[in-house]
């Protein structure tokens, strides 16, 4: 493939001076190295060729302290925020592997913010100007750049979370197993963990316990889903009558978590399996 790209190129070579018609070279894009960054902002993006993209010193000095295996094809640009925010900066859709490095001080004395292939989240604070370089990794082992598509944009919205338990519940006769279960409504968390204890006294000074944990990711659509966990107690065996379950959860997303509580009295009715 080299061999019939250079006999092409060369043969264009040949024909343009034969025309007369000087031959046309591509250049490399206008924010190639640091001097030339362009200025983005929150809902700042682009797709641009970083066929001809560059790499330089100021680009290896920033990755010293990132080890990205390589910082080929690389673009800059600068963000300066008047508000604290956190900001994502994405490459996933590029047509070859991208990643990014965040920096802040001068150019070839920059001090790493954060960096990761695809994408970084981090906190730009009021007043400071980061400078962020795209590159390709060369982790697929090929090729220069590509279709570089980037964009900047504000955090994405805090998860929210609730969890019901409800107020009925079974037992097992045979094994004193118990069944809790109730509901958990959720948004924009990537995963969702509930854990519960659940307690029955049993006579003065005993208490029946068990725990259980549920996991879930890819739910939290907005919609209500139901959950429900069957635990063996540590001691001894659940009975019908009342028992209280407590359950906490978790709820995280891109940027943040969010967790909280829920504490219910729970009758129990006998069910042997």
């Amino acid at each position: 493939m080299r061999l019939l790209r250079t006999f092409v190129c060369a043969a264009a070579l040949v024909a343009a001076s034969t025309f007369g018609a000087p031959p046309a070279f591509a250049a490399p894009p206008a924010n190639d190295t640091i001097e030339g960054a362009t200025t983005a902002s929150l809902g700042f993006s682009e797709v641009i060729d970083t066929t001809e993209a560059t790499t330089d010193a100021i680009d290896a000095q920033l990755n010293e302290t990132c080890g990205a295996p390589a910082t080929a094809a690389s673009v800059w640009y600068t963000l300066t925020l008047a508000e604290t925010s956190a900001v994502v900066v994405d490459v996933s859709a590029s047509d070859y592997p991208a990643g990014i490095l965040v920096g802040t001080g001068s150019p070839g004395a920059l001090e790493t913010v954060d960096c990761g292939p695809g994408g970084v989240v981090f906190t730009a604070e009021a007043g400071t100007t980061y400078y962020v370089l795209a590159i390709d990794d060369q982790s697929d082992g090929s090729g220069n750049g590509g279709s570089l598509s980037i964009s900047f944009t504000g955090p994405p919205p805090a998860p929210t979370m609730d969890v019901t338990v409800a107020p009925r519940g079974t037992f097992d006769s045979r094994t004193g197993a118990v069944t809790i279960s109730g509901t958990y409504t959720c948004t924009d968390a990537e995963f969702i963990e509930i854990l519960g204890n659940v307690a029955q006294p049993a006579g003065r000074t005993h208490t029946i316990r068990a725990s259980f944990d549920i996991v879930d990711q890819g739910t939290c659509d907005g919609s209500t889903h139901a959950w429900s966990a069957t635990t063996v107690p540590d001691d001894g065996k659940f009975k019908g009558g009342q028992t209280v379950a407590v359950a906490f959860w978790f709820g995280c997303g891109t940027f943040e978590c969010i967790e909280g509580s829920t504490q219910q009295t729970v009758r129990l009715t006998g069910r042997r399996n």
